[in-house]
């Protein structure tokens, strides 16, 4: 079969398409065939070394960390699945490969795909939908009523917990680019403005708030002038850094490392079904320029997310 591959740590040159052998399922695993994966900004961590003492892995790699499939051959004891089941998951970060035309997964990082879209569009749900889930729910704990600033609400993570909030009955004010305005407005947010002047303060923006969500990577000094934008009590949820707490006004702050979660993959896919919440995909791109949207994202110039395409 196809993959891409990288044999050692370095820039996008490293990724290799080339033939490997198909994988075995062994006990526990699920082989499925590969309708696409999705880019991540941690794919360009992992294959650069950067990230090699958190998350070891074993060389050579297939990335790939998404995956939307079908399912193609069960090993022992695995149960409750069957050939031809449309399925996604979070593959594990050390041991992903969805760049591939087959790939082994555990069976219980897999769930069924969503029905009301296309297959190829599901995979990219699973790391982005649970690090929204997780960000909002897990870290922030929104609740109905609350007021809720998502900083690069425009993103691919982001644009989920703008629809998230929302969706559980917060009141939310997005913040990103204007060309961003009209989908987020969309997402239902309450307000949408442009890029934060930090130096104007909360009240620019209609703050404090009871959580900031922050998801745009900045310096730690601008880091720590978000905390003035949490109202007493509240919480700061980050995936891009950590927010300085204020233990005087109660306010606490938590940092993602997002994980696989089943359960709250289904209940990601249940609320797309739902028309709750709209993936926002910017390409489209076939596995064999895989190294194509590394070095494009390592430039800047990758449009959004962008679903990558299995042989």
């Amino acid at each position: 079969m196809k993959a891409v591959r990288f044999h050692e740590f370095g820039s996008s040159e490293v990724l290799r398409y080339e033939d490997v052998a198909r994988p075995v399922p062994g006990t526990g695993q699920v082989l499925v065939r590969v309708a696409a994966t999705s880019f991540n900004p941690v794919d360009d961590h992992i294959r650069a070394g950067v990230l090699a003492e958190m998350i070891p892995i074993t060389l050579p790699y297939v990335p790939g960390i998404d995956l939307a499939g079908t399912v193609a051959e069960l090993g022992a004891d695995v149960t409750g699945l069957a050939a031809g089941d449309r399925i996604v998951a979070m593959l594990p970060l050390d041991s992903a490969g969805g760049a591939a035309e087959y790939v082994l997964a555990p069976a219980e990082s897999l769930t069924p795909a969503p029905r009301t879209i296309e297959l190829v569009d599901a995979a990219a749900l699973p790391l982005t939908g649970l690090a929204a889930w997780q960000t909002a729910f897990d870290l922030a704990e929104l609740k109905p009523g609350q007021t809720v600033l998502v900083n690069g609400a425009g993103g691919a993570v982001g644009s989920l917990v703008v629809q998230l909030a929302v969706d559980a009955g917060a009141h939310v004010t997005a913040v990103d680019a204007p060309q961003h305005a009209d989908r987020l407005r969309g997402y239902g947010a309450a307000r949408v403005v442009g890029p934060l002047d930090l130096a104007a303060g909360p009240a620019a923006v209609g703050g404090p708030f009871q959580a900031v969500v922050n998801h745009v990577r900045v310096s730690p000094e601008e880091l720590a002038q978000l905390t003035r934008y949490v109202a007493d009590g509240g919480v700061a949820a980050s995936t891009a850094g950590p927010i300085p707490e204020d233990p005087a006004r109660g306010v606490r702050s938590a940092s993602l490392w997002v994980r696989s979660d089943g359960a709250q993959l289904s209940e990601l896919v249940a609320k797309v079904d739902a028309g709750k919440l709209r993936l926002h995909i910017a390409d489209h791109r076939p596995v064999a320029e895989l190294a194509a949207v590394h070095e494009d994202a390592g430039a800047g110039r990758l449009p959004g997310k962008t679903v990558v395409l299995a042989p």
